[in-house]
């Protein structure tokens, strides 16, 4: 019993022999992918389609992207069983992203479904299929259709409540959670899911009812405005839940409705520790910030709370209030710069960028954005102020010297060019476009120009300024 013996016979074409000879190799080996795809292939040769596709069957258990199993089950079903053979061809199209092509195979096999569990397999398939489209609401109908027949599953009742959450039809997705516990599904899962909404929707008696969770139960309390019986549960969590963020945000709750705002700010710096970049941490400190009448840092906090938030707009406005406060912090400065050049409003943008300049005169990120940003308008001479700002910072810096020679070459500076060229073939060695720059310098110094002052005046001159 070995493989050559069953390649041989397969070669020889005694396609029976060697059948029988890779099934006593697949029983050792059940997980071998390329003895199931040989088997499958074989029983197709010896015409034994149902061996064949639960060959080819097993082989998506183990890998459920094998285009080649997917496309023989299809050939095996397409005249026997189009139920099946809409699904494994919807299911290939899933695998290749045509998403279109996959609903529209779906519908088809739920038209062909011969038996109940058949249709609502289909159906669920399908409602997941709307899902990763984006189209919630046909995806809802789909999940509607299943939850109204017997044979159905929690997994279907909470897909379907979370829809309606992002619909922001809070009621609805109660309701269906409801509905799934009075169906027989009265598990720990959808419970939990539903206190969730029930605190959502502003009902925390409901959520206490139903939930077992202790942090749940405690944010209950809250809600309720229980202070004490919740402030009493948190200090007997207390060592026990500190790894959960949650119980830590619940003590910021605590401490900031009992108007104990830098006890609560604390509290808010355990739960960042623990859940970095969370939006729940700057809507509580803006919050907070706010209760303390700290405008300042409860617009900065806003702000990083739309900005996690994918709310950009709204992000720069509140960034934008917090600098009619305080126009010096440097930090807030460069944040607005960058969300500004983001949103394309570059003018805005080079505002602050200038600002930061004379806020901070070694800040070479701004004077490389203004320089750039005076080069793309066209203004050449203010690009080379800028320049020669960054030459003084850094006179090594060839980037920023060949850059000078480029601009003073546009302002017909002649001088000024060949020096920066001449000083940029001096420290630029090994950079790609050192000889460019050279045959540059060669053709330039061949040319007739309108002479004016050069790059050492220049240089002399801005000295001279300070």
């Amino acid at each position: 019993m070995s493989l050559q013996t069953a390649e041989q016979y397969e070669e020889n074409e005694q396609y029976s022999l060697a059948y029988e000879e890779y099934k006593k190799l697949y029983n050792r080996t059940p997980k071998d992918l390329s003895l199931l795809e040989r088997l499958g292939h074989l029983s197709m040769v010896l015409d034994n389609k149902e061996e064949a596709a639960e060959y080819y069957s097993k082989i998506l258990e183990f890998d459920a992207t094998n285009v080649l199993a997917y496309e023989q089950l299809m050939d095996i079903y397409v005249t026997t069983d189009k139920y099946k053979y809409y699904v494994y061809r919807g299911n290939l199209h899933t695998v290749e992203h045509k998403l279109e092509h996959a609903i529209n195979d779906y519908k088809k096999a739920v038209n062909c479904a011969q038996e109940d569990k058949d249709m609502l397999s289909a159906r669920f398939v399908l409602g997941t299929l709307y899902e990763q489209e984006g189209n919630n609401l046909k995806a809802i109908d789909e999940y509607l259709k299943v939850i109204d027949h017997e044979d159905t599953h929690e997994e279907v009742y909470k897909r379907l409540a979370n829809l309606y959450v992002k619909e922001d039809a809070t009621p609805s997705a109660v309701e269906v959670l409801e509905r799934a516990r009075k169906s027989g599904f009265d598990t720990t899962d959808v419970k939990e899911q539903l206190a969730d909404l029930y605190l959502k929707n502003g009902n925390p008696e409901k959520a206490l009812e139903v939930t077992s969770d202790e942090l749940t139960k405690v944010k209950c309390l809250l809600d309720m405005d229980k202070k004490d019986e919740a402030h009493e549960k948190l200090t007997k969590m207390e060592g026990q839940y500190n790894h959960i963020p949650q119980f830590h945000s619940l003590k910021a709750q605590y401490y900031y409705m009992n108007k104990e705002f830098d006890k609560a700010l604390e509290c808010v710096n355990e739960f960042d520790n623990l859940e970095k970049n969370s939006p729940l941490t700057y809507q509580m400190r803006a919050l907070i910030y706010e209760d303390k009448n700290d405008d300042y840092n409860a617009h900065l906090n806003w702000g990083r709370y739309n900005l996690v938030r994918g709310n950009k707009d709204i992000a720069i406005n509140e960034y934008l209030n917090a600098y009619q406060i305080k126009n010096d912090d440097l930090d807030l400065l460069n944040t607005l710069a960058m969300l500004l050049e983001e949103s394309g409003d570059k003018n805005h943008a080079m505002e602050f960028y200038e600002r930061i300049s004379k806020l901070d005169e070694n800040d070479k990120k701004s004077l490389q954005k203004l320089a750039e940003f005076r080069e793309s308008i066209g203004d050449y001479k203010a690009q080379t102020d800028y320049l020669l700002k960054l030459y003084h910072l850094d006179k090594r810096n060839a980037a920023t010297v060949r850059k000078l020679g480029e601009a003073y070459e546009k302002l017909r500076n002649k001088p000024a060019a060949v020096e920066c060229y001449e000083k940029y073939l001096e420290i630029g060695k090994g950079n790609p476009d050192y000889s460019k720059i050279r045959h540059r310098l060669e053709k330039l110094n061949n040319t007739e120009m309108q002479e004016e002052e050069g790059f050492l005046d220049k240089i002399m001159k801005w000295f001279n300024k300070d």
